[in-house]
């Protein structure tokens, strides 16, 4: 949900901001061409061959009976398709030149209509043996690692990199809108492929940064030394600058062709010079270019199956027994199971250094993204140039010493920065791009926008800004328990118009069943004058809140009360009335290692059905109404290279392939300020994605949980965290009831599998629905003690039980409790529904099973 809202955000940024240059429709384009069969190399004659877009019957065309084909067409289109019964529609993307000479190679298609009288050429079947293109693919996948900049021990080079986005494909009626009456001076006509309707784009994100950057390869170390960047600016009141930068250089990932996998998109493509390509794709020899030296073999590529993470395109392989690429043009087939991507596009071109060898020397990457097909989109540019390759020169060890990404400019200096960059750009900036910088300050003046990011924001994020403060969550206003009843919440906190270095946050809330006030208040102090929310934090809290809550479910204050949560299953009326004092100190460094150290003080009483009951040897019972504690509490966190985009309510993490480990450890204190017991509690975890290529990705959560100390009552053991709501809960046990295990020492794991379609989309019919496959499991090995357990200890508070006088509450016995689930993912581009199995321990009263539960989840 995190990484949906960001998605969904950045969709409605976009839709307020800036555009392109215009096109005269008085330039053409002259094409002449042949159509010919990839597998055979014959023409095909009488193919059909069009520019590319809507309405464009006045510029169709067609191949003769040698294949051959002329056409002219206005500048403005920038592809051309070809297409015959029997074959698969190509597409192919055009140059800027005036004239052209293009061959545009037809795979034939998988299940072929038989005809009475025309048919098709006839289809051989593809085999890798004896195959020459693939022996061709095996000899630059032979030679790779010499070809590839890693191969030296030392290399230097200079990188500019530039990202530009903005809203695509919009119509006049658009523009027409009275919302937008003030902002027409942002838009200007785009290059448009359909010439009855003129279109607009709306450029809204620019950002660049030229480097100096140093590898070294043992040990493997890298250092960029930024000298100068420059991006465009929103209001930080609504966004988080530093962690939209990340999340478009997520998308928008450098393209190196030599890697086994290559991510773009959050997703992760085959590169066509894996080891395992042969397997996944075809390969053909579609052309010889001798006009260059070396002599290039062109060698075309397609996906086996169309809608696998696999690319499509052309090779220009050196014929000087290198065996380099010396340039790459790589896109998609429509069929690909790839959501909100109309079209990707990447373009790499290689030269040789002095010493002959390759080097990249541009890459450029295209991404159109869209709701729908023809409907208005966000389409961005990632141009990175290298230049001042040296190779194999010594540096000492200081240069590689600290973060691997390191600012070297002044940033308090801001003319100067981007004075230094104008005059040592590589790349001139067009005329729309350069007027970006100033068309977002100048925007974002205007109360219009302002209201429009103040409403986006409230959508959003939940929260209403109201000058100084802010109110929300909304999603808190109103809920409901079996303890409270109906249950009304307002709440609010202070934004840096109040104060940069101190927030304040705050809520009130009533049940209208048990006819009591909840609230909450906290001040938070910075401690290095940027606000609370922003990387690297460092502030110390106050905090004091009254509430409601459900032994073990240990969810953020924000979210107890979500309305979406109120929808429960089964039994769910054991609650706690909670007074809570706490004091935390928390520093985050460059590097991501973090640190907190907190103090609380924690007076939880019984609430609904909920006992806190002792039962001695003789059979008395004795009712106690309140449980005190106070605690010290130390916690570490690492996640190297993290990227994260910061929300008003949490971080929304951007997934990279290094692991997050944590460390957390409590004390309870007896005899000071009412503590009640002496305890030591530890946890130690650490979570990581592990990407598969073509089979998915995997992300695994593995946890440790010790409790030393004796005589401690249920209450402050490890309540594993159960899950009663509808909604499928990925840190929670989904078929668990609540308060149903306790342990003082366990280990658990979460394996959450997402195979990406692998599987469905080897199915004809199904693959075209683009749904996904998941599967998780999860499991707890766990124990507790004799003395800590009320059914061998009578001084301890007895384990709950039912109106059957039946157990509901237990230690986990010889055998881990464990659950599994099958499900879809991708339903709609944004459901996943699980069937959900209860392994074991299904004896005891009122479990379930089986269960169907179900999230959102967006993803590309």
């Amino acid at each position: 949900m995190k990484h949906n809202s960001l998605v969904k955000y950045c969709f409605l940024i976009f839709t307020f901001l800036i555009g392109f240059n215009h096109i005269s429709s008085a330039q053409t384009i002259h094409i002449k061409g042949k159509v010919i069969n990839v597998e055979t190399l014959e023409a095909i004659p009488f193919a059909t061959v069009s520019p590319v877009g809507q309405d464009v019957s006045r510029y169709v065309t067609q191949a003769n009976e040698n294949g051959q084909f002329v056409l002219t067409i206005p500048a403005q289109f920038t592809k051309i398709s070809a297409s015959i019964v029997g074959y698969e529609t190509q597409e192919i993307t055009l140059t800027s030149e005036a004239s052209q000479d293009i061959n545009i190679y037809l795979l034939p298609e998988e299940n072929q209509i038989e005809e009475i009288v025309i048919r098709a050429p006839k289809r051989t079947k593809y085999s890798n043996r004896n195959n020459p293109a693939v022996e061709l693919i095996r000899q630059v996948i032979a030679h790779r690692d010499e070809n590839r900049l890693k191969n030296h021990e030392y290399v230097e080079y200079e990188q500019y990199e530039k990202v530009s986005l903005g809203l695509s494909n919009l119509s006049e009626k658009f523009l027409q809108r009275k919302a937008l009456k003030n902002y027409q001076f942002l838009f200007e006509q785009e290059d448009a492929e359909n010439q009855n309707q003129t279109t607009y784009s709306l450029p809204a994100y620019i950002e660049e940064r030229l480097s100096k950057v140093y590898q070294k390869r043992s040990p493997n170390k890298t250092k960029q030394l930024v000298l100068a960047e420059q991006r465009a600016q929103f209001d930080p009141k609504f966004v988080d600058n530093d962690g939209l930068s990340s999340y478009f250089n997520r998308l928008y990932e450098k393209v190196d062709i030599y890697d086994n996998n290559i991510s773009l998109v959050t997703n992760q493509f085959l590169s066509p010079i894996a080891n395992s390509s042969p397997t996944f794709y075809r390969f053909y020899i579609t052309d010889t270019i001798k006009t260059e030296t070396p002599y290039l073999v062109e060698l075309s590529f397609f996906p086996r199956n169309k809608a696998d993470m696999l690319f499509q395109g052309k090779l220009y392989v050196t014929l000087d027994g290198k065996y380099a690429v010396k340039s790459a043009d790589l896109g998609v087939a429509k069929d690909i199971n790839l959501n909100f991507v109309r079209d990707l596009h990447v373009r790499l071109s290689f030269n040789q250094d002095e010493n002959q060898k390759y080097f990249l020397e541009n890459s450029n990457l295209l991404l159109d993204f869209s709701l729908t097909e023809k409907g208005s989109g966000i389409k961005g540019n990632r141009t990175v140039l290298y230049s001042d390759f040296k190779t194999d020169v010594a540096q000492p060890d200081s240069v590689y010493a600290g973060s691997a990404v390191e600012i070297a400019y002044n940033k308090d200096n801001e003319e100067a920065t981007n004075d230094f960059l104008s005059a040592n750009r590589p790349l001139p900036l067009a005329k729309n791009e350069l007027t970006i910088y100033s068309n977002i300050e100048d925007l974002q003046l205007m109360p219009g926008f302002k209201r429009v990011m103040d409403i986006a924001s409230l959508v959003f994020t939940g929260y209403k800004q109201a000058g100084p403060v802010e109110i929300g969550p909304v999603n808190t206003f109103y809920s409901f328990n079996p303890v409270e009843g109906f249950r009304l919440r307002v709440g609010g906190r202070t934004t840096e118009q109040f104060s940069k270095k101190f927030y304040a946050e705050t809520y009130v809330a009533y049940g209208f069943r048990d006819e009591k006030w909840k609230y909450f208040l906290s001040g938070t102090y910075s401690l290095n004058n940027k606000s609370v929310y922003t990387f690297p934090m460092h502030y110390i809290r106050a905090s004091f809140q009254r509430d409601t809550k459900i032994p073990g479910q240990n969810l953020d204050f924000v979210q107890e009360d979500n309305f979406l949560l109120s929808f429960k299953r089964g039994e769910n009326e054991r609650y706690l009335y909670n007074d809570i004092y706490r004091l935390e100190y928390k520093k985050e460094f460059e590097n991501n290692f973090s640190y907190s150290l907190g103090f609380s003080k924690w007076k939880q009483s019984p609430a609904g059905i909920l006992t806190y009951q002792v039962i001695n040897p003789i059979g008395e019972s004795t009712l106690f109404n309140e449980l005190n504690t106070t605690e010290l509490s130390l916690g570490l966190r690492y996640a190297p290279h993290e990227e994260f985009y910061q929300g008003k309510l949490y971080r929304t993490p951007i997934y990279n392939k290094y692991p997050i480990f944590y460390f957390n450890y409590t004390a309870g204190v007896k005899g000071f300020l009412e503590g009640e017991y002496n305890y030591h509690n530890f946890t130690l975890g650490a979570d990581k994605r592990f990407y598969l290529s073509q089979f998915g990705y995997a992300d695994i959560n593995l946890e440790g949980k010790y409790l030393a100390g004796d005589n401690i009552p249920f209450p402050l053991l490890t309540i594993h965290r159960a899950n009663q709501t509808y909604a499928y809960q990925l840190a929670s046990y989904n078929l668990m009831n609540f308060l149903e295990f306790v342990s003082d020492r366990s280990v658990s794991t979460n394996v959450q599998y997402y195979m990406n379609g692998f599987l469905l989309n080897k199915i004809p019919v199904l693959k075209k629905l683009k749904w996904r496959e998941v599967f998780s499991f999860k499991a707890i090995w766990g124990d507790l003690r004799p003395e800590n357990n009320p059914n061998i200890n009578s001084s301890l508070f007895q384990f709950q039980r039912n109106e059957n006088d039946e157990f509901i509450t237990y230690a986990l016995g010889n055998k881990p409790y464990m659950e599994a689930s099958a499900g879809l993912t991708n339903i709609f581009k944004f459901l996943r529904v699980d069937v959900v199995k209860r392994l074991n321990y299904l004896d005891q009263p009122n479990v379930p099973e089986w269960g169907v539960r179900a999230r959102f989840k967006f993803d590309f």
